[in-house]
């Protein structure tokens, strides 16, 4: 497992699921949408977190700078 996302790519994923989170805790989401974007947000954090994205393996894509 190759990382494939560089450090803008994962502070900006970061950012929008504390954007959901805040959302959520704030009562501005509720029912289906809470949920979608809940586990939207675990997602962002997760692949964040370890720098890899599944979706751009298929495309051969990365956003990660190459020494």
């Amino acid at each position: 497992m190759t990382r494939n996302m560089g450090t803008i790519d994962r502070i900006v994923r970061a950012l929008a699921a504390l954007v959901i989170i805040g959302l959520y805790l704030t009562g501005q989401l509720t029912g289906l949408a809470a949920i979608v974007l809940g586990i939207l947000a675990a997602v962002l954090i997760l692949t964040s977190a370890v720098g890899w994205c599944p979706l751009y393996v298929p495309f051969h894509l990365s956003t990660r700078r190459h020494a």
